[in-house]
């Protein structure tokens, strides 16, 4: 196998690529100049060599502790679980979140055989336990998907006798978008949602 072939494989293992995609990818890295090429490559190795999960909550990390367990200006009753690390980015750049996080590395989906001993839940449940009921609220922030709402019942369940508050991201319909383009299960969950004007 061809080194353009090598790379075209690995790039269409990635999420979205498909192999038309990797293939003008690696066309492009063949197009630009080496310099380019070797500071992605070295850009990649440090991504392998140095990064790693946070000790505390499983965000992706070059240090013990990201950014967010290491800062003591976070509010520390107020906890996020998101299923995966990307997302505590999506909800950082809000700027209306100032607790903690938990990352799960996935949600349940037991025909894929993962279940709760796959996913950072033993690590959650710790977590909550040893706060001494500093810990006095849990954001559920797991996906609409029918795997993220049965993850997110099956923390409540685990989480609720162990003290906080649990509660879940609201839904509902987008800012700027037009009910005839809104589907039938976010309308259903935005009228149970409704709140007081």
């Amino acid at each position: 196998m061809s080194a353009i072939e090598r790379l075209t494989d690995e790039f269409s293992r990635l999420p979205g690529i498909g192999s038309k995609t990797a293939l003008r990818l690696v066309h492009h890295l063949m197009k630009g100049s080496r310099d380019e090429t070797r500071r992605l490559a070295r850009a990649l190795v440090d991504l392998a060599e140095k990064i790693r999960a946070c000790d505390v909550c499983g965000n992706f990390s070059e240090h013990e502790l990201c950014d967010v367990c290491s800062n003591p200006r976070r509010d520390r009753s107020l906890l996020c679980v998101v299923e995966e690390a990307y997302e505590v980015g999506a909800i950082e750049r809000t700027g209306q979140y100032r607790g903690l996080f938990h990352v799960l590395g996935g949600r349940l989906s037991p025909l894929d055989g993962i279940g709760p001993e796959e996913l950072n839940i033993a690590a959650l449940l710790a977590r909550i336990d040893r706060s001494a009921g500093e810990i006095r609220e849990v954001i559920v922030a797991t996906n609409a998907s029918v795997e993220g709402e049965a993850t997110s019942v099956f923390l409540e369940q685990e989480i609720r006798p162990l003290g906080p508050r649990v509660t879940r991201l609201a839904r509902g319909i987008p800012v700027g978008s037009d009910l005839e383009y809104v589907d039938g299960t976010t309308i259903a969950q935005a009228l149970a949602g409704r709140r007081e004007m």
